[in-house]
């Protein structure tokens, strides 16, 4: 692994955030925003985070009883873009997902047919994060598969050679982080549940393969700059890969 490359001790302790931790430079990763506390957003806003891109659909953004309650002052200085990575409203959008179980993408195995579909939402969240002006979280609900598309082609555009081992190492973080959740989660997911080790194990090494599949598969650069993202773009996203945490 290169010395860019994601380590462990990149988990970020924003007081209510799930599954978050840097990913390289100025852009972090985390699960649902709602879970975070007032407190925090603000930690959040410390740590150089300006703009926060919510990749889920907006049916899905919305608060759960068990959520704190957050005044929008305590998001005061963070911009909040909604740029879903799916429409499910596409035809073959149900193909892909409406038939198993669960009903969504939640397995690198499905990575392959959403940069297919929706090559455009793709594009538009890698111009959200060359337009942020500093700091990026990027988060869909659990914070491990739409956000995983996302993740292993920023590692791509960041270091080809030690991309497939960084996303493996960034993957494998988000479903144990997530799978703790499921352990002292107050909401009942309705189809996800907390794994022993011995049940996790053989479930990581599985979807692992699947992801080095999906990013065999893929030229993230190529993808890019062939759906709509320019090379200035592309060029500003490496930018904000390439150095550390932007703090004020």
């Amino acid at each position: 692994m290169s010395d860019a490359a994601p380590r462990p001790d990149d988990a970020v302790a924003w007081e209510g955030a799930v599954n978050a931790r840097r990913v390289l430079g100025s852009i972090y990763r985390m699960g649902r925003s709602e879970w975070l506390t007032a407190r925090g957003w603000r930690q959040m806003h410390d740590d150089g985070v300006r703009t926060v891109i919510d990749l889920r659909n907006p049916g899905e953004r919305r608060r759960r009883p068990t959520d704190p309650d957050v005044a929008p002052e305590a998001m005061a200085g963070i911009d909040v873009v909604n740029a879903p990575t799916e429409d499910p409203e596409h035809p073959e959008h149900a193909e892909l997902f409406a038939r198993q179980t669960p009903p969504y993408l939640s397995h690198p195995s499905g990575y392959a047919g959403v940069v297919r579909l929706f090559p455009e939402r793709i594009a538009a969240v890698f111009r959200a994060i060359a337009q942020a002006p500093a700091g990026v979280v990027v988060h869909c609900s659990a914070g491990r598969d739409r956000t995983g598309i996302i993740v292993t082609l920023l590692l791509q555009l960041a270091d080809p050679a030690a991309a497939r081992q960084a996303a493996a190492d960034q993957y494998e973080a988000s479903v144990r982080s997530i799978n703790e959740w499921h352990r002292i989660s107050p909401y009942k997911h309705p189809y996800e549940r907390y794994q022993e080790a011995d049940e996790l194990e053989p479930v990581i090494a599985e979807r692992q393969a699947a992801l080095a599949e999906f990013g065999a598969g893929i030229d993230a650069e190529e993808y890019l700059l062939e759906h709509g993202l320019t090379r200035d773009e592309l060029e500003r996203v490496r930018a904000k890969l390439g150095g550390g945490p932007e703090r004020n």
